[in-house]
């Protein structure tokens, strides 16, 4: 393919900005901190809670919102962990399109429920091991974050 036949493919892609938030929410047993991480449905992949930002919401509140739905659990949010950025492209309503995804990510303690209780969309939730998760999870952007806050855990 010439250069000029990749730049006329990518202009014709039909490009969206989504906006995100998730977090990394973290708990400690005897000394050890677990993750709260999900199995995603179809893609059957591990990664961490996050989802759209609704109208109205703060990318605060989508997160705390996006744990309790996908993780089943109930947190507190204590910091920003960082902002990350990716292209990606998919079929939207029959088309196919580039999606420019920004996804705000914050540390939040647990504070109560289970991760049994976990929305349609996600096959399983679980605990895991820091280094559990960051053998699991997908993502390279996402251990990063993990790797980010587990730092600011540890200063807590």
């Amino acid at each position: 393919m010439t250069k000029n036949s990749t730049n006329d493919r990518s202009e014709r892609l039909r490009t969206l900005e989504q906006v995100s938030a998730g977090g990394v929410a973290f708990r400690q047993i005897d000394g050890h901190i677990e993750i709260a991480i999900i199995l995603t449905n179809p893609e059957r992949r591990w990664q961490l809670p996050k989802g759209m930002i609704d109208a109205g919401e703060s990318a605060e509140q989508a997160a705390v919102r996006e744990i309790r739905e996908e993780a089943g659990i109930e947190a507190d949010v204590i910091a920003p962990i960082d902002k990350t950025e990716y292209w990606f492209s998919a079929e939207r309503n029959g088309t196919r399109t580039r999606f420019h995804k920004f996804v705000h990510w914050f540390l939040m303690r647990y504070r109560s429920g289970n991760v049994e209780d976990h929305d349609h969309e996600v096959l399983e939730a679980r605990w895991a091991t820091v280094d559990d998760a960051l053998e699991m999870l997908v993502f390279k952007n996402e251990r990063d974050v993990v790797a980010k806050a587990v730092e600011a855990i540890q200063r807590l």
